[in-house]
């Protein structure tokens, strides 16, 4: 069987879209087999052999040399055997070619769907390969369809997925709708590229301040930490070796215009930035933001820290239903627990940390007083 033009086509094919004329070739033989095998019965043991150098597409036949033969599909007798190869003995097994005529039209519609398939397969992986590289990166995309509560997106030639858990609390999505996500995830699954996407994820924040903050980009101020409750407030530690930098300042911005796109990004999502510091006791102290603290003393064998705050900010230092103390724990890696000043009686606690006190949020004198008198 030669068909000059399909082996044109694949060296057409090689040239423009830079797939080699192989991986075609290996395809459409095991295509074929299975095509032969579907017209003219699964029994027969086949092989298809493409020869592009001279453009011809040719079945064999293998079958064994028996004494009696059983099974024509499989069998040949030693006499029919040795027509075919003189030398044949019981045992051998014999190719012979057996190209029906037919099968042109059958071999072209199967050429055809194969070299479809090989492209698209080619492209998606392609595309995979691309977007593999912006794994954990922030990218713009359309939103094509909602499922139940999962939102898919288009990503150009791929599609991903963003779950529930990925999606901020009580934040609308709707068909054809751009947004901004973090390409969280991307493998390849059983059912080809899988790739997960977030809004929800402290990653997704982060990557938002090194696009807003010059500074960040550029390495001269450093995100120590981050942790976030997507909705509600995220708390980032900021960190920078140049003393003449401002690393709160720089997140925050002339005004908080830096800030406050970040926000509105996030849909009105509280942020603390915080001063990164080595001093346990002043990191623990400050990851209580926006609350102001009394006082912190630690126990560095188990990692827990006791902390007190004036009367009227223990609501707000442990936060709506404890969120602000459970993202100051997450941020500092410390146990943390938070008690008013009316509540604490231990005056020895306060001596051993009374030169870690914050002078300049209270009056250190009136301090002692108060706590005298309880």
């Amino acid at each position: 069987m030669i068909n000059k033009d399909f082996f044109l086509a694949l060296d057409e094919l090689e040239a423009s879209k830079k797939i080699k004329k192989e991986a075609f070739l290996e395809a459409l033989e095991s295509a074929l087999v299975s095509a032969y095998k579907r017209h003219y019965g699964e029994a027969n043991s086949i092989q298809v052999k493409l020869n592009p150098a001279r453009n011809t597409i040719r079945i064999f036949a293998y079958k064994t040399v028996v004494e009696n033969v059983i099974n024509k599909d499989k069998e040949v007798s030693l006499e029919e055997a040795r027509q075919i190869k003189k030398t044949a003995k019981i045992g051998d097994i014999i190719s012979k070619e057996i190209t029906p005529k037919e099968f042109g039209r059958i071999a072209a519609q199967t050429a055809k769907q194969v070299v479809t398939q090989k492209l698209r397969d080619m492209e998606t992986q392609i595309a995979y390969e691309e977007l593999a590289e912006k794994e954990d990166e922030l990218t713009v995309c359309v939103i094509r369809r909602i499922e139940g509560k999962n939102v898919y997106v288009d990503l150009g030639k791929l599609e991903a997925v963003m779950l529930p858990s990925d999606q901020i609390p009580d934040e609308r999505y709707n068909v054809n709708d751009k947004i901004k996500v973090y390409v969280k995830k991307v493998k390849v699954g059983p059912k080809g590229p899988q790739i997960m996407v977030s809004r929800s994820c402290e990653g997704f924040v982060k990557r938002l301040f090194e696009q807003e903050v010059p500074e960040i980009a550029a390495g001269l101020v450093v995100i120590k930490n981050i942790v976030r409750e997507a909705g509600y407030r995220t708390k980032i530690a900021v960190y920078s070796e140049d003393s003449s930098i401002d690393p709160v300042g720089a997140c925050v911005g002339n005004r908080g215009m830096r800030i406050n796109t970040i926000v509105a990004e996030l849909n009105g999502e509280k942020i603390d930035v915080i001063p990164w510091c080595s001093d346990t006791l002043e990191y623990i102290a400050r990851a209580l933001s926006p609350a102001k603290v009394l006082m912190v003393q630690v126990n560095d064998e188990d990692r827990t820290a006791k902390v007190i705050v004036p009367d009227d900010k223990l609501s707000l230092a442990i936060g709506k239903r404890g969120q602000n103390a459970r993202l100051a724990v997450r941020l500092t890696g410390w146990k943390i627990d938070v008690k008013s000043l009316s509540a604490s009686q231990n005056m020895e606690e306060f001596k051993e940390i009374e030169e870690h006190i914050p002078e300049e949020d209270f009056e250190l004198e009136d301090f002692k007083a108060d706590l005298g008198e309880l």
